[in-house]
C-alpha cells in the first residue's frame, strides 16, 4: 500500500538535502543529545504520582534540573505507532502505521527519519535498546546501534508466570542480568569516549514493559499492605459507547485479575520494574555528570504511551483514556530550561521531532507535522492553544486540552470528559446538548487525513546482539 503524501514529501527532502543539510556542525556550536526512552511508562513516577506510591529518586533528580511536562501524551497508545510517529514527524492518520503489526519500514522511509536529519547535519547518531518498535527493526539509519532483545532470565520451577496475559514474577537474579544493563552499558561507554562532532545518543529502556520480572529486591520495596489499588468505578463502563467497551475488553484481562485475587501484586510488579528502569537511568545520568559533555547536552526524557491498571476494567494501553495516553516527558535544555520547572499544558509527543531539530541547529524536514513547542521550554506559561492529539487506529481520535478530553470513533461514538472536575474520567458527557460547542471545537483539530489501514505483517524480524560496542 503506498500513501501519496508520503512521494511528495520525499522531494521536499531531496531539496533540503542537497542545502541546509550539507552544513557540519561543530561540537562548541551544536549541543549534544542524550534521547532516553522508557517503554510502557504511565505517569506513576514521583512528580506526577497522585497516589504517592511510586519510588524514582533518579528520574525525580532528573525533573529537578530540567522542565517536567505533566500532561504529554502519546501520538498513540501502541508502541510501534507511537514511536513510529515520533521518529518520522507523522501521524499515524498520515502513514497508516496505526498498530504493532504492521512493518512501519514499508510506509516510512529512511529519510523521513529523526536520525536521518541529524545524520546528514553532521551529528554522530547511535544507540541501544528500544527506539524502533523492535519487531521492525532498521539499524541502517544509524551510525551505530546496539540491538538486545528483552529476554528476562527464567522463573524458578513452579513459579508462577501472572494471571493470563499479564506476565509478572520476582527473580532471584543480579541486576545486570537483564537486558537494560547492558543496554544502558552502551551509553555509558559512549559518554566516556571522545567525540569529535556533536552527538545524539539514543538508550532505549526495555522496562516497565512486561514482563515485570526484575530483581525480587525491588518488589520488596512495596510491600503488599502498602500497595494502592488505581482508582476504579465498578460501573464505569456504563456510559461509555460501545467502540470504547470494546477497546477495554472488561471479561478479559481484568475479570481474570480480579478473579484470581492478585490485582495488588500485579500493581507491586509495575511498580518494582517501574523502580528497576529508574535504577538504570540513575546509572546513566551519573556517566553523563562524570562526562566532558554534561554542560553542553540536551537531555529528552520519554515515555511512548500510558498503561492502564484496571482502571475502567481495562489493562494495558490499546485506547484513549488518560492513563493509556498519559506519559512523562522531560527535557533539560542548557541555558533554556529552568531547574525544576513545570509545564501543565497538554502537548503530544509529536512536538519532539521539531523542538529537538530547531534546538541544535537541524532544519526540521517539510514533512514533520508536530509543531514547535520551543516556546514552553522557554516559559511554561507560554501561550498555547493547541491540544494534544491521539489516534488508536484508523479514524479513532482524541482531543484534550487543559479542561477537557473529547474521544471520536470511526463511527461517530463519543466521549467527553471535564478534566478539571472529573479527572478519573468517570462521567462521559458526550451526550449533553449544552457541550456540543466544546466537540466542534476540539473535533476541528483532529486529523482531516485518515490513511488506510495496512495489511497486517504477521513475520516481524528480530536479531540479538551479546555485548556493547560503543563506537566513538
Amino acid at each position: 500500500m503506498t500513501h501519496l503524501p508520503t512521494f511528495r514529501l520525499f522531494a521536499g527532502l531531496a531539496v533540503l538535502a542537497g542545502s541546509a543539510f550539507a552544513q557540519t556542525p561543530t561540537p562548541d556550536s551544536h549541543p549534544n543529545v542524550l534521547f532516553i526512552a522508557s517503554d510502557d511508562l504511565r505517569d506513576w513516577v514521583g512528580y506526577m504520582d497522585r497516589e504517592n506510591q511510586s519510588l524514582t529518586p533518579n528520574l525525580d533528580r532528573l525533573a529537578k534540573m530540567s522542565e517536567v511536562f505533566t500532561r504529554a501524551y502519546c501520538a498513540s497508545p501502541s508502541c510501534n505507532p507511537s514511536r513510529a510517529a515520533l521518529f518520522s514527524g507523522l501521524r499515524p492518520s498520515t502513514s497508516g502505521v496505526y498498530d504493532n503489526d504492521v512493518d512501519f519500514r514499508k510506509y516510512l522511509s529512511a529519510e523521513l527519519m529523526l536520525p536521518t536529519a541529524f545524520r546528514q547535519a553532521g551529528y554522530y547518531v547511535h544507540g541501544s535498546g528500544k527506539m524502533y518498535h523492535e519487531s521492525f527493526r532498521r539499524s541502517s539509519d544509524w551510525d551505530d546501534y546496539f540491538e538486545l532483545d528483552d529476554e528476562s532470565p527464567p522463573l524458578a520451577p513452579g513459579q508462577s508466570e501472572g494471571v493470563g496475559g499479564i506476565h509478572f514474577a520476582p527473580l532471584d537474579c543480579k541486576d545486570s542480568d537483564l537486558p537494560d544493563w547492558a543496554i544502558v552499558d552502551y551509553g555509558i561507554a559512549s559518554l566516556q569516549k571522545k567525540h569529535d562532532k556533536p552527538f545524539f545518543l539514543a538508550v532505549g529502556l526495555h522496562k516497565p514493559h512486561m514482563p515485570w520480572n526484575v530483581p525480587r529486591k525491588y518488589f520488596d520495596r512495596f510491600p503488599l499492605e502498602t500497595v494502592k489499588l488505581p482508582p476504579f468505578l465498578a460501573d464505569d463502563l456504563d456510559d461509555i459507547p460501545e467502540s470504547g467497551r470494546r477497546m477495554a475488553q472488561p471479561k478479559g484481562d481484568h475479570a481474570t485479575m480480579v478473579k484470581s485475587g492478585r490485582w495488588k501484586e500485579a500493581v507491586q510488579a509495575y511498580l518494582a520494574t517501574i523502580a528497576y528502569m529508574d535504577m538504570n537511568l540513575g546509572r546513566l545520568l551519573d556517566a553523563l555528570e562524570k562526562s566532558e559533555y554534561r554542560d553542553n547536552t540536551i537531555i529528552v526524557f520519554w515515555g511512548d504511551h500510558g498503561w492502564n491498571l484496571g482502571e475502567k476494567s481495562h489493562w494495558r494501553k490499546f485506547a484513549l483514556w488518560e492513563e493509556t495516553t498519559r506519559t512523562p516527558l522531560i527535557w533539560r535544555v542548557p541555558g533554556l530550561t529552568k531547574p525544576g520547572t513545570v509545564c501543565a499544558q497538554p502537548i503530544d509527543l509529536m512536538t519532539v521531532y521539531p523542538t529537538l531539530a530547531q534546538l541544535c541547529g537541524v532544519p526540521t524536514p517539510k514533512h514533520v507535522e508536530g509543531v514547535n513547542m520551543r516556546a514552553l521550554l522557554a516559559d511554561p506559561k507560554a501561550d498555547w492553544k493547541i491540544p494534544a492529539v491521539m489516534t488508536y487506529r484508523r479514524g479513532n481520535h482524541a482531543a484534550r486540552t487543559p479542561q477537557w478530553r473529547y474521544i471520536r470513533y470511526e463511527n461517530g461514538d463519543e466521549e467527553l470528559y471535564d478534566e478539571l472536575k472529573d479527572p478519573n474520567e468517570y462521567v462521559n458527557l458526550a451526550n449533553h446538548p449544552e457541550f456540543a460547542a466544546v466537540k466542534t471545537e476540539l473535533a476541528a483539530y483532529f486529523p482531516k487525513t485518515n490513511a488506510p489501514t495496512p495489511p497486517s505483517d504477521r513475520s516481524p524480524t528480530k536479531k540479538k546482539a551479546k555485548a556493547p560496542a560503543a563506537k566513538p
